[in-house]
C-alpha cells in the first residue's frame, strides 16, 4: 500500500503517517523500485494502533512505552491495564476539570443580562480574581 491508501484505511491523514515515522512510532517501510514507500499489514496494525490510542488521549510517549512492550515481547496484561487505568485517571480528571468550566460558564451567563449595554456581568466577573470560585 502507498501511503494514502494506508492513512485511508488507518482513518487518519497520510501526513499523520509521515508524522509517526518521524517520531519513530511507525517504521519506515521499503520502498519500491520507482523510490514510493510502500506499506504493509504490519505498518497497518501498528499504525491502527496508535491512532486508537492518541483517541483515548494517550501521548506519544505513552503511545511508544506500550509499542516498545509489544515490540521486545515482553508485554503483560497486568503492565497494559496499569497503563490503561492510568490513562483512564487522567481522563477522569480532565472530565471533572471541564464540568468545572461548563459550570462556571453557566454561572457566568446567568450573570448576565444579555442587553444592549456595555456594563457586562460577565466581563465584571472574568476581570475578578475570584471569578471560579463559588460560594456555596
Amino acid at each position: 500500500m502507498r501511503r494514502g491508501e494506508v492513512a485511508r484505511r488507518a482513518e487518519c491523514h497520510p501526513e499523520t503517517v509521515r508524522f509517526y515515522e518521524r517520531h519513530g512510532l511507525l517504521p519506515s517501510p521499503p520502498r519500491n523500485e520507482a523510490g514510493h514507500r510502500i506499506y504493509g499489514r504490519a505498518h497497518l496494525r501498528r499504525l491502527r494502533f496508535i491512532v486508537r490510542c492518541r483517541a483515548l488521549g494517550f501521548a506519544l510517549e505513552e503511545i511508544r512505552g506500550l509499542l516498545e512492550l509489544v515490540d521486545r515481547g515482553d508485554c503483560t496484561c497486568a503492565e497494559i491495564r496499569r497503563r490503561t487505568s492510568v490513562q483512564l485517571e487522567a481522563v477522569q480528571r480532565k472530565i471533572r476539570d471541564l464540568e468545572r468550566m461548563r459550570d462556571t460558564l453557566g454561572d457566568l451567563i446567568g450573570r448576565c443580562s444579555g442587553e444592549e449595554t456595555p456594563d457586562c456581568a460577565v466581563l465584571e466577573a472574568l476581570f475578578e480574581p475570584e471569578m471560579g470560585r463559588r460560594s456555596s
